[in-house]
């Protein structure tokens, strides 16, 4: 049986809902205990870190059945209750369900392909100069920090976190001056269960959704604000395509948020989450700083070993069942990415990094009608990343222990001491 801690009111039911439980990393004892024992197990949303109980959920850990999940729109809807484990507040539910990743074919498929002509191989290849450059910039930066701190430093605050607001204004078009207005916006979103972002209370004490209209509008005014600058003076960027195509107000809008969220936090967990991994396995890591593993299977090992998303919901359209698991119509469906990602069913020793791995049929982008719209991007910024640390470093290890994001939806890393080696 399960040694993990059980799900309250669940007995032998290990809890993985709790988001504390991922301050310490992947909780991989609670996941295979539930891959091998309990595939689709109910889970209580219990009351934590102020945020009221909710009518618990099932949540989905085997590879096969996340993928399933995932692509069968018909059963398992965006639409009906959002993507996020808590039910928002049905009076937000009909503005929250305006954003293309809480929609469901065939509305879902007119608005991504709408974005899709924004994400063009041709633009996002031109944009690969300048990430580049930036990778270069910012870990000269670190070396010219000087003394010890030019060899040892937090990685996150010293390169990836300004890589990837970076490259998210200039994907956007939005003034590298306003990158601080990105990543407010994004910790409000991401960070809300964490105790370093405390919560906005209402008046009768209790925490506002960070996806509510009220906590949006300042966001909202700014994409407004930002789309009609656009439209009288566009450039090459995706907020100008977007603003001059057939997309209303409210559904720019709606993008807006869901590009800077998705696109800047993919990478921002991403990038120190890959140099971990690289750090807990000496001999895949010696092979990769001597220059002896080709990149694209590497970043693709490294998203599979840390997943920048943890999990998405669904919600049952009928009833169905999952695993021989009867499911209700409207129960609440979790499938857990960090647990598909290594289910022993899909992968091969799925606890060892290997930076050759092929075939490497991860679900860290989703997988289905939801694919991630911007995957491609967000792996040739990792790959230009880690081709640029490679240039430039020998080797790393950890100079401390990393911090980690209280969050059950990204496996964010908020500090990542290293200590690196130089090439001359």
């Amino acid at each position: 049986m399960p040694t993990a801690p059980d799900t309250p009111g669940f007995p032998g039911v290990p809890d993985v809902f709790d988001p504390r439980i991922y301050a310490g990393g992947i909780p991989h004892d609670r996941f295979r205990a539930l891959r091998d024992h309990y595939p689709v197990a109910r889970q209580s949303e219990h009351e934590v870190l102020g945020w009221p109980a909710g009518p618990g959920f099932w949540a989905v850990t085997r590879h096969a059945d996340v993928v399933r999940v995932l692509r069968d729109a018909a059963d398992f809807s965006s639409y009906l209750g959002a993507t996020q484990i808590r039910d928002p507040d049905p009076a937000d539910l009909p503005f929250i369900r305006r954003m293309m990743l809480n929609q469901d074919p065939p509305h879902h498929g007119r608005l991504r392909r709408l974005v899709s002509r924004a994400f063009t191989p041709a633009r996002i290849d031109r944009f690969a100069v300048t990430a580049r450059q930036r990778a270069r910039e910012l870990l000269l930066q670190a070396r010219e920090s000087g003394g010890d701190l030019g060899r040892e430093f937090d990685v996150v605050r010293a390169v990836t976190d300004d890589y990837a607001l970076l490259n998210l204004t200039d994907l956007l078009g939005v003034p590298a001056s306003d990158r601080g207005l990105l990543l407010a916006w994004t910790e409000r979103v991401i960070a809300y269960q964490d105790p370093d972002e405390p919560p906005v209370l209402d008046a009768e004490g209790r925490p506002v959704n960070p996806r509510s209209p009220a906590m949006l509008a300042e966001m909202f005014g700014y994409a407004r604000e930002l789309a009609a600058h656009k439209r009288a003076h566009p450039a090459d960027d995706i907020i100008s395509v977007l603003a001059a195509s057939e997309l209303r107000d409210a559904e720019l809008e709606m993008f807006f948020f869901l590009l800077t969220v998705a696109g800047n936090d993919t990478v921002r967990s991403a990038a120190p989450g890959g140099l971990l991994a690289l750090a807990g396995h000496p001999a895949e890591a010696r092979a990769w700083w001597a220059g002896e593993i080709a990149p694209d299977p590497a970043v693709d090992e490294l998203l599979r070993y840390h997943p920048p998303v943890l999990s998405f919901r669904r919600t049952a359209t009928r009833d169905t069942e999952l695993s021989g698991v009867p499911i209700s119509a409207g129960d609440k469906v979790v499938v857990f990415h960090a647990s598909a990602n290594y289910d022993e069913r899909a992968f091969r020793d799925p606890h060892r990094l290997d930076l050759t791995r092929t075939p490497n049929p991860h679900v860290s982008f989703g997988d289905g009608p939801h694919v991630c719209l911007g995957a491609h991007f967000a792996r040739l910024q990792l790959r230009l990343l880690h081709e640029e640390m490679l240039r430039s470093w020998s080797g790393l290890e950890l100079a401390g222990p990393p911090r980690r994001l209280v969050s059950n939806f990204i496996s964010g890393v908020k500090s990542l001491p290293v200590r690196v080696a130089w090439r001359e």
